[in-house]
Order: C-alpha cells, then sequence, then structure tokens
C-alpha cells in the first residue's frame, strides 16, 4: 500500500526548493524550510508569500487559499527539528559528497521510515545513496524549474531504491499536480537524457556548414514546430552549463557518438560567449532580448521561371508536391526525363542533393532538393548540390516563396537539417525506452511536458512512420561512415514488422 506524505521538509531554499515547497504546501501538505545558510529558509518564505500574493492578484487562488498555504510553511532552524516528517527532499548545491553528508546527517535525526528524495538533476542517485544505513530509502525526485509551471517531475530508482519508495514519490506527484515519470538511475535520467539529440545533431549540422544558426533555429522552429531552436535554446540555458552536461553524459555513456560534443561550443565556453546572459552567445542581446535578429533570406526576383520536372520516392509524396507547384503556378513537366531547361526538384530522404541527383539520374547543375518531411504549407527547405547553377538556385527559391510561405536554402547535406533532427530524436526515444530507463508513456509525456515539443517523439515517430525514420538513419549512415545514426534496435524491429513505436513488448513472466 502507498503511503500517504503528510509533513515533508525540503532541505535547500533556492528557488528549486522554495517551488516545491509551494506546490506542496498548495496540496495540503505541512512543510517545514531548512537552509544552513543564516536566514535563508525565512527568506524562502517570506519569497512564498510573495508569489502566493501575485497569484491572488492575477484571480488565480483566493486570499483564503494563499493564507492556509503560507501557514503550512514553517521554518526550521536545525535538522533535528525535522525529526517527525514523512519526507525530506534534498536540494541543495549539486555536489555528490555535499549530497552523501546531508543524507548521512538526516538519517540520524529522522524515523526509520522517512524517505529520503534528492533533486539531482546529474548526480546519480545510487552514489548519492551509497553511504546511507538505509540506502532501500532514498529515491530521485527530480523537478524541472520554475517548478509550479513544468507540470512534470521525474522519479528516479537508485540500484538500492525500494519500489514502494517511488510508489509514494509519484502518488505524492500526482497529488502537487504534477506528471511523475518513473526513470532508471542512468546519465541523464529521462528528459535530460532524450533532449540530447536535438541540441547535438543541430551542432553537428553547423560543424558540417550546412547553414547559419538562424538558418537552422529558422527550420526547426517554423518548419517543425518547436517553441525554440536549438541553438536559441543553448544561448537560453547558457553554455557554462550546457556544455559541461553534453560533455558528462557522453562521457558517462563511454563516448557513445550520439552524444558526442562539439568542438564549438568549447571554443565559445573558453571564450566567454556564454548566451543571453553575458550578451552573447550564437546571437547577440542586450537586456536579455537578442539585438538585430538574423532576417530571413532574401526571396530573389526571377523574371521567368523554368519548367519543373518532379522526382519523389513515393506517391503521397508526388501528388502533394504537384498539388502545391500548380498552385504556385509552376509549369510541371510529365515526361519520364526532364526537358534540357527544366529545373530537376526532388523529394529524397536521408541523402544529400548529389547522391540524390544520381539516384534519379537527373543533370547536377539543374538539380534543388525539396525536403518532403516538413509540412510545405508551413514551411520549406531547398537544397542544392555543390554543382547547381546560381540560375536554378534562384529559380527554386522564388517560386517556392510565391505564395509568402518561409524557404530557407542550405547547403548540401544528408537529411538536410529537419529530416536528420527528427530522426536523431525518435532513434534515441526508442534505445531509452529499448534500455528500460522509461516506459513508452513515461517517455513520451516527460518530453512533451519537460522540453515542449509538439509531440512525444514516439508518438511523433510514429505520425511520420517509422519505416521513413529508418530508411533516412539508414541512408545518413552509408554516406557518413558515422555510428552516430545506426538505427536502435527498439526502431529498426518496430519498422520491420510493421509496428507503432509504442508498441510494447510481450510481458515473459
Amino acid at each position: 500500500m502507498t503511503r500517504v506524505i503528510n509533513q515533508m521538509a525540503i532541505v535547500g531554499t533556492g528557488v528549486m526548493g522554495t517551488g516545491i515547497a509551494q506546490i506542496a504546501a498548495q496540496a495540503g501538505i505541512q512543510v517545514m524550510l531548512f537552509d544552513n545558510r543564516e536566514g535563508a529558509a525565512q527568506s524562502a518564505r517570506d519569497n512564498l508569500k510573495h508569489t502566493l500574493d501575485k497569484l491572488v492578484s492575477k484571480d488565480k487562488i483566493t486570499s483564503s487559499q494563499a493564507q492556509l498555504t503560507l501557514e503550512r510553511v514553517q521554518v526550521a532552524t536545525s535538522l533535528a527539528e525535522l525529526k517527525h516528517v514523512d519526507l525530506v527532499v534534498e536540494a541543495i548545491i549539486e555536489r555528490l559528497e555535499a549530497k552523501q553528508a546531508l543524507l548521512e546527517a538526516l538519517e540520524a535525526v529522522v524515523a526509520d521510515d522517512c524517505i529520503l528524495a534528492t533533486n539531482t538533476s546529474s548526480l546519480s542517485v545510487t552514489s548519492i545513496a551509497r553511504k546511507c544505513l538505509h540506502p532501500e530509502r532514498v529515491a530521485g525526485f527530480h523537478f524541472f524549474n520554475p517548478v509550479p509551471l513544468m507540470k512534470v517531475v521525474e522519479v528516479i530508482d537508485g540500484l538500492a531504491s525500494d519500489p514502494m519508495v517511488g510508489d509514494c514519490l509519484q502518488a505524492l506527484a500526482t497529488r502537487m499536480g504534477h506528471r511523475g515519470i518513473r526513470a532508471k538511475d542512468t546519465p541523464g535520467f529521462i528528459i535530460n537524457h532524450a533532449g540530447r539529440a536535438y541540441s547535438t545533431e543541430a551542432l553537428q549540422v553547423l560543424k558540417e556548414g550546412v547553414a547559419e544558426p538562424a538558418e537552422v533555429d529558422r527550420i526547426l522552429r517554423e518548419g517543425l514546430g518547436f517553441r525554440m531552436g536549438p541553438l536559441e535554446l543553448l544561448d537560453l540555458t547558457a553554455l557554462d552549463v550546457s556544455h559541461p552536461v553534453i560533455e558528462s553524459i557522453y562521457n558517462q555513456f563511454y563516448q557513445e557518438p550520439r552524444y558526442r560534443p562539439a568542438a564549438l561550443t568549447r571554443q565559445m565556453l573558453e571564450a566567454g560567449y556564454l548566451g543571453r546572459k553575458v550578451g552573447r552567445g550564437f546571437y547577440r542581446y542586450a537586456n536579455g532580448q537578442m539585438i538585430d535578429p538574423p532576417p530571413a533570406q532574401p526571396v530573389p526576383t526571377v523574371e521567368a521561371l523554368p519548367p519543373v520536372w518532379l522526382g519523389t520516392e513515393n506517391a503521397e509524396d508526388r501528388a502533394t508536391l504537384i498539388a502545391l507547384l500548380e498552385e504556385l503556378g509552376a509549369r510541371v513537366e510529365q515526361g519520364s526525363q526532364p526537358s534540357s531547361e527544366a529545373l530537376c526538384l526532388l523529394a529524397p530522404y536521408g541523402v544529400d542533393a548529389t547522391t540524390a541527383a544520381g539516384h534519379f539520374a537527373t543533370d547536377p547543375a539543374r538539380t534543388v532538393c525539396i525536403d518532403p518531411l516538413l509540412d510545405l504549407r508551413r514551411y520549406r527547405t531547398l537544397m542544392p548540390t555543390p554543382a547547381t547553377r546560381f540560375d536554378m538556385c534562384q529559380a527554386a527559391h522564388a517560386l517556392m516563396a510565391r505564395d509568402g510561405v518561409g524557404v530557407s536554402v542550405i547547403n548540401d547535406s544528408v537529411g538536410f537539417v529537419a529530416q536528420r533532427v527528427l530522426a536523431m530524436i525518435v532513434n534515441l526515444a526508442g534505445d531509452i525506452v529499448q534500455q528500460r530507463i522509461a516506459s513508452v508513456d513515461d517517455l513520451d509525456d516527460g518530453v512533451r511536458l519537460g522540453l515542449g515539443y509538439p509531440q512525444g517523439p514516439l508518438a511523433w515517430g510514429d505520425s511520420l512512420g517509422a519505416k521513413r525514420i529508418l530508411t533516412i538513419l539508414e541512408r545518413m549512415t552509408e554516406l557518413t561512415g558515422d555510428p552516430r545514426y545506426r538505427p536502435g534496435p527498439w526502431l529498426r524491429r518496430r519498422a520491420a514488422l510493421g509496428l507503432s513505436l509504442r508498441h510494447l513488448e510481450p510481458t515473459l513472466n
């Protein structure tokens, strides 16, 4: 039977600890705040009062609710005052030795059945619990900032954790209005782990000179619906935070190529180009706002457009593109081979424009590729070969921008930008559930709630088709020889069997 938490304590009263206290007290739980910094716990309670008053002024809660919430939060002046609580959540500095020492000190105070939870974002829960007399009562309870708004919390089972402890924390998360997602104790847990593909693949795109930062961000934001582009996001989180995490996860997974860091962010870190908080990162900022944001690529003026010959890999893409070209007023050739004047517009998956021209047997000087993975009603990406004539590039851009929809023109690349980034996200998500780090539902919900993705990765993969994602990865692996793109078994098997990426394996016991 899951234990009910009536009294809890929070040790460490920074922004994270105060946020946890707020949602717990609003859920009717008695909360004690402790911090070894003089006056910090009282300041946290004062700040919480200010927050609650603001919520009242915005009609989010009533004044009575605010008063009751604040009355449930009390300040402790010593650890000894926490002896009767059911749960202690530590939210102190992210340093292993400090957390181990705190849990040892707490064990000398609290009851034997008191749960000890750590809000660590990057340390091993197993390691934190290692010096405890009762490591089975220790688990991770990782919230995201700002706690009241980020409605997800990772519940992490260390190797020694009693599963009932995690069950209790999940029930508490629900009571506090959050979605508790269960994770094994692995580097990055669920959300930070799953988020690796978005930023690291964008950095790989930059490394290859495929597009400028603004264009990469624009394609993924406007074309796929992410709230922020990956480079904007790195500027927001700051490279002194993000780059060490990238390196740490890479090394903790013993140099797994999928998590490979980029030399560029190491150089930027050493130069002090940390992002928004210092005024310079991938973009420039003043008072936290981007200044002189790079404009969209200008649409060229073309007096006469050539006819268009279309090369696609399937009938669905062909029908979609023909309908679009006709709406744009293009003259579409219907022959099996393009005329000598035609713009050869190809729609490949996973390959570069050079390879696509060879596959469709088109003249590289007149070949431009378009990414068929994007919703072409909302955004379009074009990719010429290194040999494509300037006038053909201009013609393709002018044609595709005729209806005012945004267009990005990038350099030749395997998988464009959107294909390779999204395929990596889906593939990594499959690996996470294959390794039993998280369930399918917890993975999809966690990424959607914690990272703000438009869809959970596995549901997104299903909407595009597992076979399509597999094809992109197989072709990128073949062309680059880079093992970072190798398809994982979860994706490969479900694509081969025609199953949903959310399909669970049969229970064997």
